[in-house]
């Protein structure tokens, strides 16, 4: 029986592969598997195009396995010129990874197949797994993974719970670095670019005895930004048409107008590994990581801005307020300053507010340690342990509104610590043709989110307020499979998992000196609870028609805990959510064409998505008027879709093209009367992040220059099609479709331990958004864009050893 070993990596190409043959196994799954003593005959028998998965805790040729599974390995990341975990979704099929916006700090919106999740609030559950060497990790927050010293990434669609460590309802992305060896080699690699860019990566892997070997990685990465961040009085001078008067600025009366550049990269994080073998029975991997990113926030325009505020002033007749600071496609007048003042209407007219400033900076400090210990206990008996403990403190500061006067001014302080404990058991009985896996998974964690809010939109009342919210959760599940070849190339796999997960969130609502806010006092010690269990499961026929084709049928199920909503304005709106659930009906085939030339692998789906969980932004039936940001179960969906991803090796020609292409059809059912009416959800509209078309193509030609090496020219290409950020769809919160190309050309040397490259991204100057904030439904009256990064070159080395 071949089982997964998180710890342990074998390479199957051999050292007279060719370039094209490992770019062919690159983007469709990863070139190396679990560690085992084998003979060498069986090595010599395997093909070297042969790519192998894990995802059914087993070893697998990937054109075996029937999950619709992208995988990328570190090599075609780099021709991608990829760095985080971001981007590699280009060329996924019906994946959404983006960098959220300053509000929600330095966190993913994620989302596969439709089903995600947006909002970076540690309360709220992500729609999509995350995990790093088979650790779960359990917040948005941070999860902007830098590729750091990586094997291979994998993506994996639909519903994952019966086949990873946390209820995965939308599917999972699985990064697993590079193990140590001992074999004494590594690598340096640096990079220069636009706006001062320098990235620095270094990895090295040596022995320090027979049975034990050591991994360090690093990477530092500083860039600067891409947004301008301009003082308003010093581009507008007092008395001219924009700013007849504006009062707190001072306007700068010589030199640069630009106070900071928004989208700065200022990034450090290290790895060590620590293996052990001390019999060829038991592997254990010990991990420890930190990182560190301290820079401007995210890149940010203003879009629209029509709100009026009392504390913004409105006494130029002459330009309205929506245009007046609207600066431009790479620029904004965001201060991070509220003056202090008086509040003027609703039912708190004359009400005090003190002044508020920040430095628009965001700070992340996040480590973690691991131990993945894999034990044969008989040829045919392991067992596993994967254990974790994460921690990291997070501290930013938004200015949702980019202009001079800000009138949605927030500062967050979040700490963050989990421990998961999963444990497996795997086995293999009549011939190896039953596999079984039966495992247990534990989180714990705890979080707490210390905020000052300076909220000045609202017309009732003054929002300034201090939050320390605690929230306690955790998870205890079960969890088997099986796969039974029960006639000759027929398989059955089938899997079920029991949850049960619970919450609890306290708030706190005082002023800034500590007392008691007048207004949402009543909240000042409130607490809530969820609890909910859940049982899962997956059935899935395969066929093997021949070696060129496999097909496949499954239906799995999957679903993302409630809990309680962690933004009420008052005791009413602390409402308890539940979970959302998720039946997927999915047929797919792999196959090989050609003298396996040509990889086709495709998948079509049908989901029954109930219960969706949506932010309101109204909500009177509990305690209003006022302002409101409530999840609730909002209704019913079915989404539908295909999938196509393809690589053409041309018998090792040198000419390499992979493409993908994806199908989502989102249309809701039935929305709950709660979360509809004039200003709500209606059935028209689709989930935020959602995409009908994505494709991507790249083409890539391999140049022998002898003795001389290689030269390799590479372009890629993607597009995806119109989304919405907000779950009710509006223009304000559309995100045009858009198209971006990179190109690339390598120079390696006839060793193949040196590479020179030349990287151009967003070829064509494209001016797109990745993310957008519109608070126009919640009464805030503005809208801000992330844009993407313009064209940026860069010219990178490495060296390896």
């Amino acid at each position: 029986m071949r089982v997964l070993r998180p710890g342990f990596v074998r390479p199957f190409l051999t050292a007279g592969v060719s370039l094209g043959t490992l770019a062919l196994a690159a983007p469709l799954a990863a070139q190396e598997a679990p560690a085992e003593p084998v003979a060498a005959e069986a090595e010599a028998e395997r093909p070297s195009n042969e790519i192998i998965v894990t995802a059914q805790f087993r070893e697998q040729r990937l054109q075996d396995t029937p999950i619709a599974i992208t995988a990328v390995n570190s090599e075609m990341l780099t021709a991608r010129s990829q760095t985080d975990i971001s981007q590699i979704t280009a060329q996924a099929p019906n994946v959404s990874l983006k960098p959220q916006g300053a509000a929600f700090g330095p966190s993913l919106a994620a989302s596969i197949r439709g089903v995600g999740q947006a909002d970076f609030n540690p309360a709220l559950e992500p729609g999509v797994g995350l995990y790093v060497d088979d650790v779960y990790y359990a917040t948005l927050t941070g999860a902007i993974f830098d590729l750091l010293d990586l094997e291979r990434v994998e993506v994996l669609r639909g519903p994952q719970g019966t086949l990873a460590g946390k209820n995965s309802i939308g599917g999972a992305v699985k990064l697993y670095s590079q193990r140590p060896q001992g074999n004494n080699t590594g690598s340096v690699a640096a990079a220069y670019g636009s706006r001062n860019r320098i990235d620095l990566r270094a990895s090295a892997d040596f022995g320090l005895t027979d049975n034990l070997a050591v991994r360090i990685a690093g990477v530092a990465k500083k860039q600067e930004g891409y947004v301008d961040r301009l003082d308003f009085g010093c581009v507008n001078p007092p008395g001219s048409a924009l700013n007849p008067a504006v009062g707190g600025v001072q306007p700068q009366t010589s030199g640069d107008c630009r106070v900071a550049r928004d989208g700065e990269v200022n990034y450090q994080a290290g790895r060590i590994q620590l293996r052990y073998q001390p019999t060829n029975t038991i592997d254990i991997n010990l991990t420890g990581d930190y990182s560190h990113s301290d820079n401007t926030n995210a890149a940010g325009v203003l879009l629209l801005s029509n709100n009026n505020s009392p504390n913004i002033r409105t006494d130029s007749p002459a330009v309205p307020l929506d245009n007046r600071f609207i600066c431009g496609r790479y620029c904004n007048y965001a201060s991070y300053f509220s003056p202090e003042g008086t509040f003027t209407g609703g039912i708190a007219d004359g009400t005090p507010m003190v002044q508020t400033r920040g430095d628009g900076r965001t700070k992340l400090d996040n480590w973690g340690i691991a131990a993945n210990i894999d034990i044969d206990l008989t040829d045919d008996l392991q067992f596993q342990s994967i254990t974790s403990y994460r921690d990291y403190r997070l501290q930013f500061n938004n200015d949702d509104d980019l202009s001079p006067l800000s009138h949605s001014n927030g500062f967050g302080d979040l700490t963050y610590w989990g421990f998961t404990q999963e444990l497996r058991l795997n086995g293999a009985m009549l011939d190896n043709t039953l596999n079984w896996t039966i495992g247990g998974f534990y989180l714990d964690q705890r979080s707490v989110y210390a905020t000052f809010q300076d909220l000045r939109y609202v017309p009732v009342y003054p929002l300034q307020f201090q939050g320390n919210d605690p929230v306690n959760a955790d998870t205890i599940a079960a969890f088997a499979n099986a796969s039974w070849e029960f006639i000759d190339d027929l398989t059955v796999n089938a899997g079920i998992r029991y949850t049960k997960e619970h919450k609890d969130y306290t708030f706190a609502r005082r002023n800034r000196d500590g007392t008691v806010n007048p207004f949402l006092g009543a909240l000042d010690g409130e607490s809530g609870a969820y609890d909910g269990d859940r049982v899962d499961y997956r059935l899935n026929l395969q066929y093997r028609w021949s070696e060129a084709l496999m097909t496949y049928a499954q239906v799995s199920t999957g679903f993302k805990g409630g809990g309680i909503n962690p933004r009420p304005f008052n005791p009413a709106q602390v409402q308890s959510f539940g979970a959302e659930t998720l039946t997927a009906y999915e047929v797919g085939f792999k196959s090989n064409l050609f003298d396996n030339s040509v990889r086709l692998n495709g998948a079509a789906f049908f989901s029954d998505y109930k219960d969706i969980q949506l932010s309101l932004n109204s909500c009177p039936q509990f305690g209003g008027p006022g302002p409101c940001a409530l999840p609730a179960n909002a209704g019913d969906a079915h989404i539908k879709g295909f999938e196509l991803e393809t690589t053409i090796d041309p018998f090792d020609s040198g000419l390499l093209i992979d493409a993908s292409v994806s199908y989502l059809d989102f249309q809701y059912q039935e929305i709950n009367p709660g979360a509809g009416g004039p200003t709500g959800v209606q059935l028209s509209m689709i989930s935020p992040y959602t995409a009908e078309w994505k494709w991507a193509i790249g083409v890539q030609y391999e140049v022998d220059l002898g003795n001389s090496g290689s030269l390799t020219p590479r372009f890629d290409a993607n597009y995806q099609s119109d989304t919405f950020s907000n779950a009710v769809n509006g223009p304000n919160n559309l995100i045009d479709g858009y198209t971006l190309a990179n190109a690339r050309l390598t120079w390696r040397n006839a060793d193949e331990d040196l590479s020179v490259s030349l990287e151009v991204t967003n070829l064509f100057k494209e001016y797109y958004f990745l993310t957008n904030f519109d608070l126009t439904g919640a009464g805030g009256g503005i809208v801000t864009g992330q844009p993407g990064r313009p064209r940026e070159w860069a010219l990178s080395v490495r060296k390896n050893f």
